[in-house]
């Protein structure tokens, strides 16, 4: 399978033409000919088979020959908001893995601990793209810009909120709480955690207290964490 993701394509239109890096990497790279079968995905569910009908390396062709709506739709929507990792490239690992394994929406929270306040989202985005072509995933997961903790804490979420958190407060499994088939926004702190004050906060604005098991965990195994037990628990 030879996928692009094309995500200012028309779903009306039958026919698309691919840009010039892409048509490049089709015809230079995979050595893709006229009649070639190729699919798209434009980040918003749209799933589209097609075939290529002039095969030039700086504007090819395309024909829609059919387009598939909400391919692959999950029953749910799954926001992490994490905190950056000194490390980037932990946090591109998230980034990833979750992509793969599936989410809706990612915000970069900055924290009184965190070592990393800001992070390029054109990077990032680029990380996030390549796994939904490598996951073969039609819905492109949304990248907030980094923000302060406490706007993430006071915007308006219709869901189930929760704070994963280190301290040895009463904590609940995510399991017992769940709700399925269902909105979720988790936070997840940086290295040094979440402040007290932080976590009172969140409290205080309707989120849960929950443990992810007994390991202490490094900020973006957190997240993965999370994000895989929110997919498992939604599985049907």
């Amino acid at each position: 399978m030879h996928l692009f993701y094309t995500p200012d394509i028309d779903p009306a239109h039958p026919q698309y033409f691919l840009t010039e890096e892409e048509s490049k990497h089709a015809i230079r790279v995979l050595r893709l000919e006229v009649g070639s079968p190729v699919q798209l995905i434009d980040g918003r569910g749209g799933f589209y088979d097609a075939e290529i009908i002039d095969a030039h390396p700086k504007r090819t062709i395309l024909q829609i020959n059919k387009v598939t709506r909400a391919y692959q739709q999950r029953n749910h929507y799954l926001h992490i908001a994490i905190a950056p990792t000194k490390n980037l490239d932990r946090l591109e690992w998230f980034l990833e893995k979750a992509t793969e394994i599936g989410i809706d929406e990612i915000s970069l929270i900055i924290c009184q601990r965190s070592e990393r306040k800001e992070a390029k989202a054109d990077r990032l985005n680029k990380i996030i793209t390549a796994a939904i072509k490598q996951s073969i995933k039609a819905y492109h997961p949304v990248l907030n810009e980094p923000r302060p903790l406490n706007e993430v804490l006071k915007q308006p979420f219709e869901g189930q909120k929760f704070i994963a958190h280190c301290e040895d407060d009463e904590k609940v499994h995510l399991a017992d709480v769940f709700e399925k088939q269902g909105r979720y926004l988790i936070l997840i702190g940086p290295e040094g955690d979440f402040a007290r004050n932080e976590i009172d906060m969140a409290l205080q604005n309707g989120f849960k207290a929950i443990t992810l098991g007994n390991s202490r965990l490094r900020t973006e195994t957190a997240a993965l964490e999370a994000c895989f037990e929110v997919n498992f628990l939604n599985r049907e």
